[in-house]
């Protein structure tokens, strides 16, 4: 008997597809489709010189490509993947769906052919540390495990190679959420605050893309929520299966907290399970406390006790997430380039025992500022700005009532290089210098990764 994907990639075969970008998240999808020998063409706002070698490589592959402003012109293909950033209501994807385009993404259309148990992860804060956790818990009980979605490579490439005993971890954006129809066997919300409100139309859109990660659940489901977060806790209503809660603050009866003596406990209905205790975990913040938490109610049942342990001991972190990158002249430099948004670098901020040197500022997602200033002037005592928020940020912070400039200096910088120099000219031995921008990468850069990597790339130069 076929699978699912073999039957598709046949069905496809007398079908035109074409893909809206080709970065990383469609670059492998475009190759197993020619070798499918299925028709495939990629629009691509880039033009031909900016595409460079890409655009050789796509032809040789048999691609048909239509490049520059007017690649979403007169779609009439069978099937267009859109590219997770792209806006869904986009006004020629509308038109294009009018027509009877299949309008779709590479993850919807991996969740329709997965033969595996899926696990799913989002949440304005924390959802790619909590994918991960979740990925090196299963890995640690000796499962195979496939960890992608908004995190690593894309999955549809090798659903055939997915066997029904594997799990399939991912981590899903409000991007990709929000066309889902299908939900993941097992959903993890880790919070929802405002963000991304440069891409939605408001915050309503945003709670409701990420609404779907459960709204499609069965009965034999499970849902994991932030019993501590307001917007969380209301999606309790809507879930079809079986509902866990994890909270930092207090007990629940049915999911995973943290006890008033730091020990981090399932309940379940055998009773309360003592695991281990929160400086047992190697990554700093209690942040991540609660990404553990979340994972712990999220494999519960599937992951023992003691794989559980061994992870929290363990597992280093994520790359970018409060990455530690060397000292020097007795100052610690961290990397927290995931800090794209207020929340995120207020978690930031606090894993740290002192005020820090902060280097902050990016692209504007049109978000509120005012909950970060409060922190920055606890936490803070040199305070770098840079980019397209810098204003918004400094406004946030000195328009609030615990600002004092006598422990809290502000400075501008043009660009990272800037920056860097003038956290470790105001540096003195035992200080510590994080960059945790607040905001996102655009304005400067690709994404938090590159800019990451920029940033590093000049501390280690020092």
């Amino acid at each position: 008997m076929k699978s699912k994907a073999a039957l598709f990639f046949e069905e496809m075969k007398g079908k035109t597809v074409s893909f809206v970008g080709a970065g990383v998240s469609h670059f492998d999808c475009i190759r197993l489709f020619r070798e499918k020998g299925i028709r495939v063409l990629v629009r691509d706002r880039a033009d031909r010189e900016k595409m460079g070698e890409t655009a050789d490589r796509l032809e040789a592959m048999g691609v048909s490509l239509i490049l520059g402003e007017d690649y979403l012109k007169d779609i009439r293909e069978d099937v267009l993947f859109r590219t997770p950033g792209m806006k869904f209501y986009t006004p020629e994807l509308t038109e294009a769906r009018a027509r009877g385009v299949a309008v779709t993404s590479e993850m919807e259309v991996f969740f329709a052919l997965c033969p595996c148990t899926i696990i799913g992860v989002t949440g304005s804060d924390g959802k790619t540390t909590s994918t991960t956790i979740l990925s090196e818990f299963l890995k640690a009980e000796g499962k195979t495990v496939h960890l992608g979605g908004n995190i690593g490579r894309a999955l549809l490439p090798i659903v055939e190679e997915i066997a029904p005993e594997d799990f399939a971890v991912v981590e899903l954006s409000s991007f990709q959420l929000i066309s889902m129809r299908q939900s993941p066997d097992i959903a993890l919300i880790t919070n929802v605050a405002p963000n991304h409100l440069d891409m939605h139309k408001d915050m309503a859109e945003y709670v409701d893309a990420k609404r779907n990660l459960y709204l499609h659940q069965g009965a034999f489901s499970k849902t994991v929520l932030n019993f501590h977060n307001d917007i969380t806790r209301s999606f309790a209503e809507g879930v079809r299966g079986d509902l866990y809660w994890f909270d930092r603050f207090a007990p629940v009866a049915r999911g995973a907290f943290l006890s008033e003596e730091g020990v981090l406990c399932m309940a379940d209905g055998a009773g309360v399970h003592p695991l281990f205790h929160k400086s047992e975990i190697r990554i700093p913040g209690e942040h991540n406390v609660e990404n553990y938490l979340g994972a712990i109610a999220a494999a519960w049942g599937l992951v023992s006790p003691e794989a559980m342990r061994k992870v929290a001991a363990a597992f280093g972190g994520v790359e970018h997430r409060i990455e530690f990158v060397r000292e020097l002249d007795g100052v610690r430099y961290y990397n927290d380039s995931i800090a794209s948004s207020p929340t995120r670098s207020i978690a930031g901020l606090r894993s740290f025992d002192r005020r820090i040197i902060m280097i902050a500022g990016g692209y504007d997602k049109k978000i509120p500022y005012e909950p970060l200033g409060p922190v920055v002037a606890e936490r803070v005592k040199v305070l770098v700005l840079m980019g397209a928020t810098a204003e918004k940020i400094e406004a946030a912070v000195t328009g609030c009532p615990a600002y004092d400039p006598q422990k809290l200096q502000i400075l501008h910088a043009a660009d990272m290089a800037e920056a860097v120099a003038k956290a470790r000219a105001a540096a003195q031995p035992g200080d510590i210098v994080s960059l945790s921008p607040a905001s996102a990468s655009f304005d400067l850069y690709k994404n938090f990764e590159v800019r990451g990597n920029h940033y590093k790339d000049i501390v280690n130069a020092l």
